[in-house]
């Protein structure tokens, strides 16, 4: 539940390692995949599709199993939940939330959505010359064409999310004064006193379920 910004607020736990990490890996693949598009590294390019999608299914299963303000259960609200957090959008007091507010979960599923629809169309794209996804041979021409269509204006989509995601970020440290940033790094969040700590899940387990991701992409794009 949403709490009013007191006085005497404190630095509270809140982001695992694994989702900061995600996130700002996250970040540098995007820009890179399209650095690595613009100047023709296609070979770079799949190398870092691929890379993303193990992220990305990394961050579902994260989602369920992971760190309590991972988890999608504790940043997706009802629709009261989401009104009532849009009507204190105009006030320069931020409404406090330990984890992700209710537009903010919404963005977070949007971006996780639209990138896995982006590295799972370019597994099967091609740019009739040269390049083909490695599942380009398991489905017709006519499908791998309207899925490197997708693939092509998905990005766009992409870009609209993450410009809308940055715009908010922009306007909760302008406007109401509240940064968002920071934590990302640190994993600690201003909250106010008395807010206690959420448990954290063992670097472990998401180690070994990053591996497993990272093993089921592997078995996919060779296979």
């Amino acid at each position: 539940m949403a709490q009013t910004q007191q006085e005497g607020s404190t630095a509270v736990p809140v982001w695992d390692i694994p989702v900061r990490l995600f996130h700002w890996m996250l970040v540098l693949l995007i820009a890179f995949s399209w650095l690595s598009n613009k100047m023709d590294w296609m070979t770079w390019h799949m190398y870092s599709g691929y890379t993303i999608l193990t992220l990305v299914l990394f961050r579902i299963l994260w989602g369920f199993v992971g760190s309590t303000h991972a988890r999608f259960s504790d940043f997706i609200y009802g629709p009261r939940a989401l009104i009532g957090y849009i009507k204190t959008l105009p006030s320069r007091t931020a409404a406090k939330f330990a984890g992700h507010n209710p537009l903010g979960g919404i963005s977070v599923v949007l971006i996780l959505l639209c990138v896995l629809a982006q590295a799972g169309t370019g597994l099967f794209a091609n740019d009739d010359i040269i390049n083909e996804g490695p599942l380009f041979k398991h489905v017709s021409k006519e499908l791998s064409d309207r899925l490197t269509t997708i693939h092509k204006y998905n990005f766009n989509v992409l870009l609209a999310l993450i410009v809308v995601h940055v715009g908010a970020v922009l306007y909760y440290l302008i406007y109401k004064s509240e940064n968002l940033i920071k934590p990302m790094f640190t994993g600690r969040k201003l909250l106010p006193a008395g807010v206690a700590a959420a448990p954290m899940r063992s670097l472990g387990i998401a180690i070994v379920l990053l591996a497993f991701c990272a093993a089921g992409v592997w078995f996919l794009v060779n296979y």
